[in-house]
């Protein structure tokens, strides 16, 4: 009967494990030591050798030259555990032997000796898979086992192992196997199977394998299967289902030419052979990611899971695209494998996807478009200062900026002219400043005025103003005396100075104003209500505000 390449092949020493070379040295010093653990977890992903591992563990301790790291393989243990049917290593499945049930019954077997060899070896597959009543039914045997027993646990998700169990077990992570000593694995296997087989074909092979020793050998015995002795990358790529170079390459010379017509040209030949969609992208976003690991580390990278050939071509076509640029690419494309695995139009949400990529493509970088921007300020002063101030994003053309006061300010203004006396006239503002103003202060108040931004004015004037460059600095008191509508600020004081100007707001100390004059009306009722508690509460928490008229009621 023919057997599989993955089960004739497999390794029966560990000599002969590839790619887990932390697991071998731990576990070849701990026989030699003799310090060998009551339990061990084998966790990694599939086909990396983890039950394989288990196996070559319980020759080497039963093997009758042992313990031994170097089982014989000659004698009747060694032979009996190689083939399966070792009476002293029992195999358990836990996928269809996972209850409470199955684990009493493995609970009574640990008690009895072994029946010929030095340990009894119980080697639990998908050990994940066992409930939390089975694994609590297992707790105290697997921390406190008879002397000739041995627990090794293998499972893909050790995140659904119990840490109760996980704590009383030695782990060992098993790694994805690399891509080069893959090929050389395969390499070996053609050349004992006599199959001539070149390192592209076996490079597409390995890329199915994604890691695995034994998803890559069941590939390579398909292979082997279809064409017989001789396997070419063209015809491997085809059984497999694997995207090549060329096809993925239509797609970034579309994204280079800026071209949305090949785009749809790639979807459509896609549809014409019947190729899947789905798959399509998942290829495309290892592509994108191959391209951008090669963009930052280089063509030499053992980051990329390519041929030396193949790592030359991406990097040409990395080095025509920025690393943001495919940044954005793979992130995009991986967002559209995403919304493929539940589309039901799977083709018009790959074009959609595809085109979304090209136009991702035209964005300009953020430097250029500040640049740009900043060369566009230096021809439009007025519009430039209202843009400095607000934002750095130019403003819609639908949308142009509106003049005057902000609904805001024009309420608060209002309610204060409602509730005090009219301000003083712009003549009176220029003729009697407050302290420590200058005549461009003088004239920015003046200007607030007259475009009706009183709240503004105000604000302003008890504070102090200083020009920077294109900055007006602003000083007040503390951060929040100025509530200000700051692109009208800008624009004004833009207009006053002939240049953008940028509204800068500080918090500092004042220089003390003039002392107000005393409010009018009866000097009696000034001088209740100045006593009054309120009163003095508001005047602590508003220093710079002033009574400038008492009114007795009672009058």
């Amino acid at each position: 009967m023919y057997q599989v390449i993955a089960r004739k092949y497999r390794p029966q020493s560990f000599a002969e494990l590839i790619g887990q070379e932390h697991v071998r040295a731990t576990l070849e010093n701990a026989i030699e030591q003799q310090r060998i653990a009551h339990g061990y977890i084998f966790s990694g992903q599939r086909g990396t050798g983890k039950t394989t591992v288990a196996r070559i563990m319980a020759r080497c301790l039963n093997c009758e030259q042992g313990p031994t790291r170097f089982p014989c393989g000659v004698c009747s243990s060694c032979r009996e555990i190689a083939a399966g049917n070792a009476v002293d290593v029992i195999e358990i499945d836990a996928a269809s032997n996972r209850g409470i049930n199955e684990m009493r019954e493995l609970r009574e077997n640990v008690r009895y000796r072994p029946a010929r060899d030095r340990f009894k070896v119980f080697i639990i597959d998908e050990a994940h898979q066992i409930t939390n009543e089975a694994f609590n039914a297992l707790l105290k045997t697997l921390e406190e086992p008879p002397e000739w027993v041995v627990f090794i646990l293998c499972t893909t998700e050790v995140h659904k192992i119990p840490t109760t169990i996980a704590s009383r077990c030695q782990q060992f992570s098993f790694r994805a196997v690399e891509f080069q000593e893959l090929i050389a694995r395969m390499e070996w296997i053609c050349g004992q199977e006599g199959i001539e087989a070149g390192p592209d074909a076996l490079g597409v092979i390995a890329q199915v394998g994604e890691g695995s020793v034994r998803d890559s050998l069941s590939a390579l015995d398909q292979a082997i299967a279809c064409f017989g002795k001789r396997l070419t990358v063209d015809e491997v790529r085809s059984l497999l289902g694997v995207f090549g170079l060329d096809a993925l390459g239509e797609v970034s010379r579309a994204l280079e030419a800026g071209n949305s017509q090949m785009m749809l040209e790639v979807v459509q030949e896609l549809e014409r052979n019947g190729r899947d969609l789905q798959h399509f992208c998942r290829e495309l976003a290892r592509y994108f990611r191959n391209l951008l690991v090669a963009r930052i580390a280089g063509a030499e990278t053992r980051l990329i899971a390519a041929s030396p050939a193949e790592k030359q071509t991406m990097a040409g076509i990395a080095a025509k695209f920025s690393e943001e640029d495919l940044t954005r690419y793979l992130q995009l494309t991986l967002q559209l494998y995403q919304e493929l695995q539940f589309s039901l139009q799977p083709r018009l949400h790959l074009e959609i996807g595809l085109l979304r990529l090209v136009h991702a493509g035209r964005m300009l970088p953020v430097e250029e478009a500040l640049s740009m921007l900043a060369a566009q300020q230096g021809k439009d002063t007025g519009a430039a200062a209202s843009t400095v101030s607000s934002s750095l994003k130019p403003p819609s053309p639908s949308r142009p900026l509106r003049g005057g006061p902000s609904p805001f300010a024009a309420n608060v203004a209002r309610r204060k002219n409602d509730s005090q006396p009219p301000a003083p006239a712009p003549e009176t503002a220029q003729a009697a400043p407050a302290a420590g103003t200058g005549p461009f202060k003088s004239r920015l108040v003046s200007a607030l005025r007259d475009a009706g931004l009183t709240f503004e004015a105000d604000a302003v004037e008890h504070a102090e103003v200083a020009e920077s460059g294109n900055e007006i600095i602003l000083t007040g008191p503390k951060p929040d005396h100025f509530i200000l509508q700051s692109s009208e600020l800008a624009r004004t004081a833009a207009t006053l100075l002939g240049r953008p100007a940028k509204i800068v707001l500080r918090a500092g100390e004042v220089s003390a104003p003039s002392t107000p004059p005393p409010p009018a009306g009866s000097e009696e009722a000034a001088k209740r209500a100045m006593a009054h508690p309120g009163v003095k509460r508001f005047m602590e928490l508003f220093p710079d505000s002033q009574v400038r008229q008492v009114r007795d009621l009672k009058e």
